[in-house]
């Protein structure tokens, strides 16, 4: 009896111990503490309590809390009311786009312009009962910030540019996405989300798993060129759902993964370790695979190449040099190897002094998968033309993103090895979560007097 008359009651403890154990509660916690006694009911309405989760789950600021005049609570429950079915993915999305928006803002101002202002929940229902498809939910929370961009060039989600080969891919609105869903055979139920003007090259959402297709990953389209039916589309995957699409872009950019030229994002990929330096030349490599210029079947994939040779600004003067030729080592992923060699690059001959940079822009094509190349440069002294010496190229891999082919074909095909491509040795030119979680928590429970709940 002593025992059970000495059993400690939660709601009997002290305030500021039971804060401290509210403060590790999420909302709907709290929700639920509140159901519990009067006393816990006013304790769970602490403002610091929410002002932690407003910060959390919203991205607020205490200058947002200011000019709202309303308590960290109320804001919340603003907040709530307004984004709550996407709570899971609202922090996420909308530090992404203000961790883009500042890097844009410094490096390519003139696409900040082209940003358009967030979409309503009214104008997303609307275009659902047009395309009569759910979309998902962390693409209506990204529409809910910025419907996407105007249609202007450069694109938000990158450009490439060789030879007279160009592309540039807008961040479709949703009016306009809406207007480009298809229904078509062997495209049921995708939504695009990009648009190049320049090659009509579009990357979609499957809103549905229908065609081999996965619901909601993001994908280029690849028609099969060896089958009879136009039907018959494999895919290029980018993404296995919008918010992985998008954050991964996002993180690309902003960390500088993906270059910017000419104002411009370019879809350069650089591995950290693809760098080799040969006394006081050090030469980088960074690729892109190009999905408008490739295709599955048959085997056909093509990849640029960009390559950055600099010499040391600590060099010597008499080290500057001049660039006569390059040699490649071409390995497939089958096995097979070419070597290629030429004179200079992009059909130039470089001058490297110390401190300067040399930048160029390649291309090849082959028909398996992944491909790596190496090699070197030959270089001669400007001070002794007979001092002739090799600048090592690294080893850098090549590989296209994951396919996957429509699970019915017309007639089934098998797929011819093509050899690689090459124009004149190697060519060079310039340059969704779940809804159903959220729809229990009753933010209306903290606002009135307490009553018991009947368990």
């Amino acid at each position: 009896m002593a025992a059970a008359s000495s059993a400690l009651r939660v709601d009997l403890l002290p305030s500021d111990p039971l804060l401290h154990v509210f403060s590790f509660l999420d909302f709907r916690d709290l929700v639920h503490c509140s159901y519990v006694s009067r006393r816990l009911n006013e304790l769970s309405k602490h403002n610091l309590l929410w002002k932690f989760l407003c910060c959390k789950h919203w991205l607020l600021t205490d200058a947002d809390r200011v000019q709202s005049g309303v308590s960290w609570f109320r804001l919340f429950k603003q907040n709530y009311k307004d984004l709550g079915r996407y709570i899971q993915h609202y922090a996420t999305l909308r530090q992404a786009w203000e961790e883009l928006k500042s890097f844009l803002q410094q490096r390519c101002p003139r696409m900040i312009a082209s940003l358009k202002e967030g979409t309503t929940e009214v104008e997303l229902n609307t275009m659902e009962a047009q395309i009569g498809c759910r979309l998902p939910d962390d693409y209506r929370c990204s529409y809910r910030i910025h419907n996407g961009q105007k249609l202007v060039i450069p694109g938000l989600m990158g450009s490439m540019s060789l030879s007279n080969h160009y592309r540039s891919e807008v961040l479709l609105d949703v009016e306009t996405a809406a207007g480009g869903f298809q229904q078509r055979k062997g495209m049921r139920h995708c939504l695009p989300l990009t648009f190049c003007f320049h090659t009509g090259l579009s990357q979609y959402v499957a809103l549905q798993p229908a065609e081999g297709r996965r619901k909601f990953e993001s994908f280029y389209p690849c028609p099969d060129q060896t089958a009879q039916d136009p039907s018959a589309i494999d895919m290029f995957i980018t993404g296995s759902c919008f918010l992985e699409w998008f954050t991964t872009y996002v993180h690309n950019v902003v960390t500088g993964e993906y270059p910017i030229i000419r104002d411009q994002i370019f879809r350069y990929v650089h591995d950290s370790g693809c760098v080799a330096t040969t006394g006081d030349i050090t030469v980088s490599v960074s690729t892109s695979f190009l999905p408008e210029l490739s295709s599955v079947h048959p085997p056909h994939f093509f990849f640029t190449y960009r390559i950055r040779i600099e010499m040391s600004s600590g060099a010597s003067p008499d080290a500057a040099c001049q660039l006569d030729s390059r040699y490649w080592k071409i390995t497939t992923s089958d096995g097979n190897m070419e070597e290629v060699q030429g004179p200079g690059v992009v059909g130039e001959f470089p001058v490297l002094t110390p401190g300067k940079v040399h930048e160029y822009a390649s291309c090849t094509t082959f028909s398996t998968p992944s491909e790596y190349m190496e090699g070197h440069y030959t270089f001669h002294r400007l001070v002794n033309k007979e001092e002739v010496f090799q600048v090592a190229i690294p080893r850098f891999h090549m590989v296209c993103p994951p396919f996957r082919e429509p699970t019915v074909r017309t007639r089934k095909a098998t797929p011819t090895a093509v050899p690689p491509r090459r124009d004149e040795g190697d060519r060079e030119d310039d340059e969704g979560g779940n809804f159903g979680d959220l729809r229990g928590i009753n933010m209306a429970a903290l606002e009135g007097a307490w009553c018991p709940r009947h368990i």
